[in-house]
């Protein structure tokens, strides 16, 4: 569906690349080269070096799919940093539950998935300037048209696996801007609402931390960011210290 231009939106400019090496690396430079106002975004047709989180790669079939980062100028403190990953989280949940409708979570910190696959991922990379969170570059990989993927990738799955049909993806490119923008103006105030699309939410998990694999619940996320897990006592995990197994 369409969506008017709106000035100061997330969307506007919407700058559609043919190829790049990575759609972050490209903001990024424009970012400190001064070029890049609130709510620019830029669209890769094709990305030949796609970035991931915790420096994986993000391996995606050119014209299939949406890759694509935006530039924000957060009015947060440092120390909220979540919630800017929680409403890009919640944005792509949106979108996403506009076509596939039913059995979509977000996967902690910021994976979009559907049932126990993934659908999509985030990638948000900051500059700060002394004490203060200049700019944010968001960068958001969906899966849209692909339906065959490295074999290397545990658990993908496209929109068109989902449902059936092949879709527009420079248009889902400008609709998920729709649905960033709405999300970013509501912020801080978006932590209860991410917390009720929590995968595995009040469920048991099997979590890895370093060579201990254990059985534990999880409760929710901390404003910080935090996973938050009950078992035999109540636990907290920063972003990258443990690993969903099951």
């Amino acid at each position: 569906m369409p969506h008017p231009a709106i000035p100061g939106a997330i969307g506007n400019p919407f700058i559609i690349l043919e190829t790049v090496d990575s759609t972050n690396n490209y903001a990024m430079q424009k970012v400190q080269s001064g070029q890049a106002p609130h709510g620019i975004t830029w669209f890769a047709r094709e990305q030949t070096a796609g970035k991931g989180q915790r420096g994986k790669s993000w391996l995606t079939t050119a014209n299939q799919n949406i890759m694509l980062s935006t530039v924000v100028q957060p009015a947060l403190a440092v120390s909220q940093q979540f919630l800017l990953s929680a409403a890009v989280a919640l944005a792509c949940y949106d979108f996403y539950k506009n076509y596939a409708a039913d059995e979509i979570s977000v996967k902690w910190p910021n994976d979009l998935y559907w049932r126990d696959r993934k659908a999509g991922g985030i990638l948000i990379e900051n500059l700060f300037r002394g004490q203060d969170w200049s700019y944010a570059v968001v960068g958001i990989g969906i899966n849209i048209n692909q339906v065959q993927f490295d074999a290397t990738l545990p658990n993908p799955v496209s929109l068109k696996q989902v449902t059936g049909r092949d879709f527009d993806v420079v248009e889902l490119g400008r609709e998920l801007c729709h649905y960033l923008d709405k999300r970013y103006r509501q912020l801080p105030a978006v932590l209860d609402e991410y917390q009720r699309v929590l995968y595995k939410l009040n469920q048991p998990v099997t979590l890895k931390k370093g060579n201990i694999v254990f059985e534990t619940t999880i409760r929710g996320v901390s404003p910080a960011g935090r996973l938050l897990t009950r078992d035999v006592v109540d636990r907290e995990f920063d972003f990258g210290e443990v690993e969903m197994v099951r």
